[in-house]
């Protein structure tokens, strides 16, 4: 993380300080200040779990990580003017080659007699010196630049703090008996609660799964960012969700960054049932679909004694007659899900990239980054997420709550 905001900074630094001034005081300050933008993010992590109190961390997280999301789109913005610099450079090259011979000889004349450099250069009457083209040309990129990131920055807070959209997402099994047509699992992702987002944005993310009517609520891992004693009111509207068989819970990779025992003991106290590589059963009448969880597959290496995804344990002893519908964190656990002959996996995990382009980033590490996909004979759903995860903001991958509604019948 070090390296990358060295980088990061070291080049916005580059283009826009010493790019756009001329040696002394301005950029002198310029630059302290891209030293100390440069640490904000850096101190929010690692000052996360201090002793310090709340009223230092929360405005630290607040600044530190709304700069790295605009610094970020910053450099978007002026690698995009890169090709302008080049071309501009290679223009003054062609008409320095073009100035006639005499004039070249009357330059080096000049020069000889004591005269500098910039002065020996031929130049029509009254045009701007070459450094001050070059001054003018950077300050119009960075202004420009500075724009596009502020307009994408600023539209990224407000989507990722607005209320969730609700996807609707019929999913065929064909092993689903039909008396379980229209079974609605509403499932949610990464809600990130932290000291940047909680209250009345998750209270609206339980009230628009309640909406839905749902006959299981799934939320499929990163709920919190926090101990249970930062975040205890924050996670409290979990105990306003109403559901007709439940609501379940599967670790994510960020459970495990905190205290997950006292969160595992803490969420059945609100309703939710944590299912850790086991399954419960789904009914209509005389009619079953399994709903199964697994633990995320961070969970092994966590240190937490007893944790680690395990997928044949959660489908030790069923029916292999009747689908079976997986909640697991990470897309790519998946892999297992298909070998094991697994329905539908619901998951989370790629905020849906959160910051365009993450989202191509995503694909080296995961099957898919959001929605809807087939894995073999496994069907994939791969939901945004309500929260966020670091800037607060969201750019090309709304927040959302989806409904998953089960039918019978072939997959198209």
């Amino acid at each position: 993380m070090l390296l990358a905001m060295a980088l990061l900074h070291a080049y916005l630094w580059f283009r826009l300080v010493r790019g756009t001034t001329r040696p002394g005081r301005a950029r002198r300050w310029l630059t302290l200040l891209t030293v100390l933008l440069a640490v904000l993010p850096v101190a929010a992590v690692l000052l996360r779990r201090t002793p310090l109190p709340e009223g230092v961390t929360t405005p630290l997280d607040w600044v530190g990580y709304t700069w790295l999301g605009l610094a970020f789109y910053a450099f978007l913005a002026v690698l995009v003017t890169e090709p302008i610099r080049l071309a501009a450079r290679l223009l003054g090259r062609r008409d320095r080659a073009q100035v006639p011979v005499a004039d070249r000889a009357t330059s080096t004349g000049a020069t000889s007699t004591g005269a500098t450099a910039t002065d020996a250069r031929p130049q029509a009457a009254g045009a701007p010196d070459p450094v001050s083209r070059r001054l003018f040309l950077a300050r119009t990129l960075a202004v420009g630049a500075g724009a596009v990131a502020l307009g994408t920055a600023g539209t990224g807070v407000v989507l990722a703090n607005s209320a969730p959209v609700v996807r609707r997402v019929p999913i065929r099994i064909p092993r689903l008996d039909p008396a379980l047509a229209g079974l609605r699992i509403v499932t949610f992702s990464d809600g990130h609660l932290s000291s940047t987002y909680g209250g009345r944005r998750f209270e609206r993310v339980v009230e628009t799964v309640n909406a839905q009517r749902p006959d299981v609520v799934a939320i499929v891992g990163d709920l919190v960012d926090g101990e249970v004693d930062q975040l205890r009111e924050d996670v409290a509207p979990l105990a306003d969700l109403v559901s007709e068989q439940g609501v379940f819970f599967v670790t994510g990779n960020h459970e495990y960054f905190v205290d997950t025992t006292a969160w595992l003991r803490h969420l059945p106290t609100l309703g939710v049932e944590v299912l850790r590589n086991e399954r419960v059963e789904l009914r209509r009448g005389g009619a079953a679909v399994d709903l199964a969880g697994i633990d995320d597959r961070t969970a092994a290496a966590s240190g937490v004694p007893g944790h680690g995804a395990d997928l044949d344990a959660a489908l030790d002893g069923r029916d292999d007659a009747r689908p079976v519908v997986l909640m697991a964190h990470q897309p790519v656990q998946v892999e297992q899900a298909r070998a094991a002959g697994v329905d539908l996996q619901l998951s989370g995990h790629t905020h849906g990239g959160q910051l365009w382009p993450f989202d191509y980033a995503v694909l080296l590490d995961q099957p898919a980054v959001e929605g809807l996909s087939r894995q073999g004979d496994t069907q994939l759903y791969v939901t945004a997420g309500a929260g966020y995860w670091g800037p607060p903001m969201r750019v090309g991958a709304r927040p959302e709550v989806t409904v998953i509604e089960l039918q019978p019948g072939e997959v198209p």
